[in-house]
């Protein structure tokens, strides 16, 4: 029992209680989208995907989420335009969001193949509170809702993203006004705050073209200001055009100080294995899994990620976009 009451305390905290937090995929490298406006329209096709991530298995109230996304290029091959969807559960919160984003790609270099785009994201999202969820120490706290209450807001997203047809760089931000709409509320108890995250990921391509073989090493850098600082580390094998099989390691870093922030939760630390397979020249299937090395890992059950790709382009076309993710 000391186990569990311990997990639930870690959980609520590392989400910072009434912080409302980004979704967390690891498989964003196959579809960049998720974290960066600016990639809207990237691999110049019609691509649609669908990711579903079950944080901690067996873990009431443990992290839970969908994304549905839809992204394609125009024909003047300058603006991208994009959809996300998406729907999280933590314990008592869940959020419902939908945005649409414009992404303007200018061409760096004669051949066009070195690109810069800026990305610009607009949506709302519906935030909810299930107080009957919670466990108060007072059963008098007025600051602790009744039922089920909810809140709509408009948000934004923006993005920086650049591209070569061996390597890439991206810089983002989400949730860049909902927080300043909602501290201007009048509310009667407390509510999920959405914060601003900022990432910052890169990796590049090499060829080893005796074995058919393509190797990508990438890194992504998570941060929200106050909660932990994260760092994916990741690599994959692409065999054959067809299968992609890899690794990453997940783990927190210090790079300012954040006072409020406990050590214990500086240890964010996880093993992860991804793999995607191409089922036919237009069809993809993913699959994580993350294994925790953290504090949690005594009381948090594994994490499986899947996801569903189709692209609407040929194998050839595929295979000429080397930095394709």
């Amino acid at each position: 029992m000391w186990k569990l009451a311990k997990f639930i305390l870690l959980l609520c905290v590392s989400a910072q209680c009434f912080a409302q937090q980004d979704a967390q995929y690891s498989q964003y490298i196959f579809n960049g989208i998720y974290i960066n406006p600016a990639y809207a329209g990237y691999r110049e096709r019609v691509n649609i995907n669908a990711t579903h991530r079950n944080q901690w298995t067996g873990i009431e109230g443990a992290p839970e989420s969908f994304s549905f996304a839809a992204d394609a290029l125009m024909p003047n091959e300058r603006v991208g335009l994009s959809l996300i969807m998406s729907a999280e559960q933590l314990g008592a919160q869940k959020t419902i969001s939908a945005f649409a984003s414009y992404a303007y790609r200018i061409p760096i270099n004669e051949e066009q193949t070195s690109k810069l785009a800026f990305g610009l994201g607009i949506g709302v999202m519906q935030s909810g509170l299930n107080g009957d969820r919670l466990n108060p120490r007072d059963l008098f706290d007025n600051y602790i809702p009744t039922g089920t209450v909810k809140q709509i807001l408009p948000d934004m997203h923006a993005g920086v993203f650049f591209s070569t047809p061996k390597m890439y760089i991206g810089a983002s931000v989400n949730n860049l006004i909902g927080k300043y709409i909602l501290d201007k509320k009048s509310l009667d108890y407390n509510f999920p705050t959405p914060k601003p995250h900022y990432y910052l990921t890169g990796g590049t391509l090499i060829p080893i073209e005796k074995y058919l073989i393509d190797f990508k090493p990438f890194f992504l850098i998570k941060d929200d200001i106050k909660g932990p600082t994260v760092l994916d580390i990741n690599a994959f094998f692409l065999f054959k055009q067809m299968v992609w099989l890899g690794a990453g390691y997940r783990t927190g870093i210090k790079l300012y100080n954040k006072p409020a922030l406990q050590g214990d939760l500086r240890n964010n630390n996880a093993l992860i294995g991804m793999t995607e397979i191409f089922i036919s020249q237009r069809l993809r299937l993913g699959y994580s899994y993350d294994h925790s090395m953290s504090n949690l890992a005594g009381y948090a059950g594994s994490t499986h990620e899947i996801s569903i790709s189709y692209n609407f382009f040929t194998l050839k076309e595929r295979q000429l976009n080397f930095c394709y993710f």
